[in-house]
């Protein structure tokens, strides 16, 4: 599994008909008049209400930065981005029938470094301006726990896959692993899995394979492994704690370690515990926090962490493409009828 598997955009789904904004729209346009709009649409629900759902459809608007949300085994990362997407316009009374009479209201949010749906840990958000520092984040160091297992392979190179050959695995002792680690730390060349977010002539190689056409693999490309070292030991199963840089997947670093030790393995269990300088335990919001209010709070938290030249660099799409770049600028404006379209970057 790697970081840099790249998540599809969704549409969103609503009464009033979100289109795609293809134009550089400055943050800043459009807050005076959505506070206008946003205290009509709360109009309807009474004075309290009023003053509410103005003041948050003002203030969400206004987020900008990067922060991260704990993403739980299940979704996938665009499903985890939409269902966050979701409950902050639901928060805020957005999008709704006076919202469309005003164009460029925009929401621009995305992710960067993608996990897998059968993974869990640290998934970093941009909004605002904060998509444009996506990119940077992708090319910093990860951290992951991973449990592998010996003696199984799969077609997806981990336990969602179909086991696609089983060898012995009672011989490889503790030392026999911690001896060939010191050949996957460093700069190494690896070969990305078939099931992945890698493309061929516009579509991925994932969906090539499970439509079952012949592909073949990528090859091996350069990556870099900072630390690597084994945790426990109890056969079949076998804990890394691995520090990489990104376009890097543990997939295939699982994978390969199983042949290196003449037998085959798969990973089992995926946790990403640091991306960049944002960590599980002290900065990725679970979803019961995933409020306006919080998440601007987790903004000016994590500004102090990142270098301030970070928010100058705006991502190559070249890159981004590949690499698990995610952004969705959702332009609330007056056009009926037309389905919601999202624009990738």
């Amino acid at each position: 599994m790697t970081s840099a598997e790249a998540a599809a955009a969704v549409a969103l789904s609503s009464s009033s008909s979100l289109e795609t904004d293809s134009a550089s729209v400055p943050e800043t346009a459009g807050t005076a008049a959505a506070a206008e709009v946003a205290a009509a649409a709360a109009a309807r629900m009474g004075p309290g209400a009023r003053v509410s759902k103005a003041a948050l459809a003002t203030k969400l608007l206004s987020l900008s930065g990067v922060f991260a949300v704990h993403k739980p085994k299940g979704p996938t990362s665009a499903e985890l981005l939409n269902r966050l997407k979701e409950k902050l316009l639901a928060e805020a009374g957005m999008p709704s029938p006076e919202w469309t009479k005003r164009k460029k209201q925009t929401l621009k949010i995305g992710h960067g470094g993608t996990l897998d749906s059968a993974a869990r840990g640290v998934l970093v958000i941009g909004i605002g301006r904060g998509t444009k520092m996506l990119t940077s984040m992708l090319s910093g160091s990860k951290r992951y726990i991973a449990i592998g297992e010996l003696g199984k392979a799969t077609d997806t190179l981990d336990s969602t896959g179909k086991v696609t050959e089983e060898k012995p695995y009672d011989q490889i002792t503790q030392e026999d692993i911690e001896g060939i680690l010191q050949k996957f730390t460093g700069n190494i060349m690896q070969v990305p899995p078939l099931y992945s977010a890698l493309k061929k002539d516009g579509q991925r190689l994932s969906t090539l394979v499970k439509r079952g056409e012949v592909v073949e693999a990528k090859p091996a490309r350069p990556v870099t492994v900072y630390s690597l070292s084994l945790q426990n030991f109890q056969p079949p199963f076998f804990t890394l704690d691995v520090e990489c840089g990104g376009g890097f997947y543990i997939r295939s670093l699982v994978s390969d370690i199983g042949k290196e030790l003449s037998s085959c393995a798969n990973v089992l269990e995926l946790t990403r515990t640091k991306q960049g300088p944002f960590t599980l335990e002290e900065h990725a919001l679970p979803e019961d926090r995933w409020t306006i209010d919080d998440i601007a709070q987790s903004l000016e938290h994590c500004s102090s962490l990142l270098p301030a030249e970070l928010a100058l660099k705006k991502p190559k799409p070249e890159e981004s493409g590949e690499r698990g770049l995610s952004c969705e600028y959702i332009t609330l404006n007056e056009t009926k009828g037309g389905d919601g379209e999202i624009k990738t970057c």
